[in-house]
């Protein structure tokens, strides 16, 4: 029968509560954030009201009820906007995507499984018991290396969170940029109509004046091809309304009979004053989620170096403690064979693998974001002296068209039509003039569209999102018909 080892003993009795001790103290300092931390730190990096449904770990293919109950009612921007952060399914799994950087903390920071090993000898020839052997081992170098990783895994959920909150402010953008284009859209259809009547009476004039022998054919044959061309400016604009619509529609992430929203009226007036406040450009430095992130990656990176530069030089250890014990014979207690106790340090020694390969990648690639952080931020700088000229442009160009083009228009009109009243003119100027008149006002539609566009270009910018505003698109002018004649009053 085997003698017990004091000194054995000893040792594993030291060993154990050490390693206890190592575990314990690793596994507290890898908490991992709730989703619910997650979305209040969204929701303090965006400024935005984000609904709790944002949290819920369930995918329902139907739209939010709160989205559908904001949709039957007629929608503003800001309504339209509170539909999307509920209904976006593009947004919905950003946030979802978060948990992804959330399980990587919890793995990063998990402690390595213990390997245990039994091994049973029987009694056999020179043996006078059968023996038991059992060994627990641990790798220590692993356990000791999981804070440096979990750090890493930190760093990137916050890089995570930081690009959920960016895409809160550019699909805000997205929104509001195409619910004023819709509303454009919507205006210009109507003027379009209006333009289309006065065309259909131009054209029906010049067909009457005809008939009684007052003008050539030409006029007939200019006053109808002009209501043709208008007809298909109409259809086109018509089709701009709808495309619009969609385009929303996908933005609200709506379908079936939830698309039968309708607009709460026009696009509003501009304001006296473009709003562009001082040091805007340091203001979008600071608040810039995009540079943010990329700090949050850099820490990222700068940290998985520091792990493998340490695992290069730490040594592989395992920590174990093992037992042996002969078990008892027929007749025999199992007092008489009481368990011997071990325990072992292995070692592998880091000669000729230090991980400086893949050290010197991750260096690499820290040295690469640095080089896009710099770059970054000059082009957040260059964007929003871009957007602010834009903006400054586009209610310049808006103020424009509402206080002077458009009431020119109108007084034009109005004197066209005493000259008409005092046979001064025929019908066909006095249509003409009409007919520019709606086209002043398609194209005051259309500034104030690239001025509300371009507000919200800028205001996302201030909110921490570089987004790409699109150029001003020509607005549909009706077609003109020229060369008409004098006669026909």
């Amino acid at each position: 029968m085997r003698t017990e080892r004091p000194r054995s003993r000893a040792l594993a009795a030291r060993l154990l509560p050490l390693a206890a001790g190592v575990a314990l103290s690793l596994s507290a300092g890898c908490a991992v954030p709730s989703p619910a931390t997650d979305m209040a730190r969204v929701r303090h990096l965006s400024g935005a009201a984000l609904p709790p449904s944002a949290t819920s770990a369930e995918v329902d293919p139907e739209p939010a009820g709160d989205a559908r109950a904001l949709a039957q009612r007629p929608l503003t921007a800001d309504a339209a906007v509170r539909v999307a952060l509920l209904n976006n399914r593009e947004l919905r799994a950003t946030f979802k995507e978060i948990g992804v950087t959330r399980g990587n903390i919890e793995q990063a920071g998990a402690l390595p499984n213990p390997e245990i090993e039994v091994e049973v000898t029987p009694r056999q020839e020179g043996l006078e018991h059968a023996h038991v052997e059992l060994s627990v081992e641990i790798d220590l170098t692993s356990a000791l290396l999981a804070p440096l990783r979990a750090r890493a895994a930190r760093s990137e959920h916050e890089a995570a969170r930081y690009r959920a909150a960016g895409a809160v402010v550019e699909l805000g953008y997205q929104v509001r940029a195409a619910f004023y284009a819709a509303q454009a859209a919507e205006q210009r259809l109507g003027i379009a109509n209006r333009a289309l009547d006065a065309l259909a009476a131009a054209r029906d004039a010049a067909r009457a004046l005809f008939a009684a022998g007052n003008v050539p054919e030409l006029d007939v044959a200019t006053q109808e091809a002009g209501y043709e061309e208008a007809r298909v400016t109409a259809a086109q604009i018509e089709l701009e309304l709808l495309s619009q619509r969609e385009r929303l529609n996908r933005l609200l992430g709506l379908s079936g009979a939830s698309t039968a929203w309708t607009m709460a009226g026009a696009l509003p007036r501009p304001p006296a004053a473009p709003s562009t406040p001082a040091g805007a450009e340091a203001r979008a430095l600071r608040a810039s989620l995009e540079l943010a992130e990329l700090r949050s990656r850099l820490d990222a990176a700068a940290d998985r170096a520091g792990a493998l530069r340490a695992e290069g030089w730490v040594p592989d250890m395992s920590v174990g403690v093992h037992g042996e014990r002969e078990l008892p014979g027929s007749g025999e207690v199992g007092a008489d064979h009481p368990w011997v106790l071990g325990a072992g340090l292995r070692l592998s020694l880091p000669l000729f693998n230090r991980q400086r390969g893949a050290e010197a990648a991750q260096t690499a690639e820290f040295d690469g974001l640095l080089e896009r952080y710099h770059g970054r931020a000059i082009d957040i700088r260059s964007a929003l002296r871009e957007a602010r000229s834009r903006l400054v442009s586009a209610h310049a160009r808006a103020r424009q068209h509402e206080r002077v083009i458009v009431p020119a228009r109108r007084r034009v009109l109005e004197q066209t039509l005493l000259q008409y009243n005092a046979m001064q003119v025929g019908v066909f100027q006095l249509l003409e003039a009409h007919r520019e008149q709606l086209d002043a006002e398609l194209a005051a539609v259309e500034a104030l569209r690239e001025y509300w566009t371009a507000k919200a270009a800028f205001d996302a910018l201030l909110s921490g999102r570089r987004v790409e505003a699109g150029g001003a698109e020509a607005p549909a002018a009706m077609p003109r018909a020229s060369g008409t004649g004098e006669g026909g009053h």
